[in-house]
């Protein structure tokens, strides 16, 4: 990356700078190739971040399926860690995983779970215990938009009406003959069945997207998914156990990442040699970087503060503006053959663009992600009918209770007192825009333009290849669109 103009003296934000166009011969979006080099087996540079409001089996799984990592919490028991993993990996790759309610459940119970939009729907069957599905207990799909006016107490086996059409398994394969197949049906949502199971379901955009995304798979072709753990109690012992269930890549995450006893951790879980990518972090200066590095992190998790649950710049005054601090230390990580991954402060594609101008391999997403159908928790409504879910800060009162929730109350109070950060906040649904995967469009939609304005085919040309120059607050508020005319 080279600055166009003058260097700055000060730190930057996203917002303080922009990309200037170069000659290119880049003739298309479609020949962008997005893949980061940072060994995690992704296709997307898009992480999501290891918050309890953000990163769940469903959305990891779906993150996947589209090329991008989702990042399991360290909040979660390490069973339930464990299950989690296996879950995601044991997901259908090639088509949608299928979202299952028994013929019992009403309408009111599959709102909880799906807004009625077009291309989805609910499965309903009786599933057997090990969660398959047979053709005898299939009673059809519910499109999700008949979500919109059904009587909320009515069941769904009540409004299952006709047959579901259904697509073989074996058929599935050139994107342009499996959207021509579910043309053909007049169908919102398709079946897909191997031998006598429903194993998922198939929408148009779900064709058109097989044609555009490629997914991000292990070495025997399951999806991907990472996992944090923290850097307190028996860190090499969860690490190992993590490695064994099939993990991709292990984050060792503090909110400090610089000190002392998060190379303590980094250390141990080196020393098991587990032959996947470790994530350690968070770092800001390039000396972070170098001595995680040290201690055995092959990636970088960089930021402190910008994350919109995120009040500790507020509260204790630390941090860094991201730009300058992506900046820096993908520097210093790429010296050492190292990575970065950009965690936190993206609003818009411009952002995700910018930080891997500045060098990251990949970019890490929270409070974005969190608004999506996909994300952990029920769809809750406000007063107005918007559709929104909860999130919450992972150094907050509620993180900090759910995370010392097995301490006696005088210790758990102790820690409530230090909590930082956004206990409750609505996220709310973009109406056009409310799947992870309708945000993975438009993200990487303005990326690839980013890269064929900067004349780049990949992320490593594109880090050579950017430049970037510094905008006053009313150059970047000019770059806005107006929702009324002037």
């Amino acid at each position: 990356m080279e600055f166009s103009g003058a260097q700055p003296e000060v730190d930057l934000t996203y917002s303080d700078v922009f990309l200037v166009p170069r000659h290119s011969e880049v003739r298309s979006r479609l020949d962008v190739d997005l893949a980061p080099a940072d060994g995690s087996g992704a296709t997307l540079p898009l992480v999501s971040a290891n918050m309890n409001s953000v990163t769940g089996t469903r959305l990891a799984a779906a993150l996947a399926r589209r090329g991008g990592l989702g990042v399991l919490p360290q909040d979660l028991p390490l069973p339930e860690l464990l299950e989690a993993v296996e879950w995601v990996k044991s997901q259908p790759v090639a088509w949608d995983a299928p979202l299952v309610l028994p013929p019992g459940a009403t309408v009111a119970d599959a709102r909880l779970l799906l807004p009625p939009v077009s291309g989805r729907g609910i499965v309903v069957a009786d599933a057997r215990d090990d969660g398959s599905i047979d053709l005898a207990g299939f009673r059809g799909i519910v499109p999700a938009t008949r979500l919109a006016t059904a009587l909320l107490d009515a069941t769904l086996g009540d409004i299952t009406r006709g047959e579901t059409p259904v697509i073989e398994a074996s058929r599935i394969g050139d994107p342009r003959a499996v959207f021509t197949l579910i043309e053909e049906t007049g169908a919102d949502v398709v079946a897909v069945v191997d031998d006598d199971r429903v194993v998922g379901t198939l929408s148009l955009r779900s064709a058109l997207r097989d044609s555009v995304y490629r997914p991000g798979v292990d070495a025997d072709g399951r999806l991907i998914v990472a996992a944090a753990v923290g850097i307190n109690g028996d860190v090499a012992g969860k690490a190992r156990a993590l490695a064994a269930a099939g993990v991709d890549v292990l984050v060792v995450d503090t909110a400090h990442g610089h000190q002392a006893q998060m190379l303590r951790a980094l250390r141990e879980v080196a020393a098991l040699d587990l032959g996947i990518p470790i994530a350690a972090g968070n770092v800001v200066t390039a000396e972070g970087v170098r001595d995680l590095t040290d201690a055995g992190a092959t990636i970088l998790k960089v930021g402190v503060g910008p994350g919109a649950m995120c009040t500790t710049r507020m509260m204790t005054a630390v941090g860094r503006p991201q730009f300058s601090a992506v900046l820096e230390t993908a520097e210093a990580a790429r010296s050492v053959g190292a990575h970065v991954w950009a965690d936190g402060g993206v609003r818009y594609p411009r952002d995700v663009a910018l930080a891997l101008a500045a060098g990251a391999a990949s970019v890490m997403i929270g409070s974005w992600f969190a608004g999506t159908i996909e994300s952990p928790g029920r769809l809750l409504t406000d007063d107005t009918g918007l559709l929104y879910k909860e999130s919450w800060g992972m150094a907050s009162t509620k993180a900090v209770q759910g995370r010392f929730g097995r301490l006696d109350p005088f210790e758990r109070a102790r820690k409530e007192l230090f909590a930082e950060g956004i206990s409750s906040s609505r996220i709310y649904l973009d109406p056009q825009r409310p799947g992870l995967e309708d945000l993975l469009d438009m993200i990487t939609s303005g990326v690839r333009s980013s890269f064929t304005y900067a004349g780049a085919s990949t992320v490593a040309q594109f880090h050579e290849r950017a430049r970037v120059g510094l905008q006053s607050a009313a150059g970047y508020e000019e770059g806005k669109a107006l929702p009324v005319s002037w």
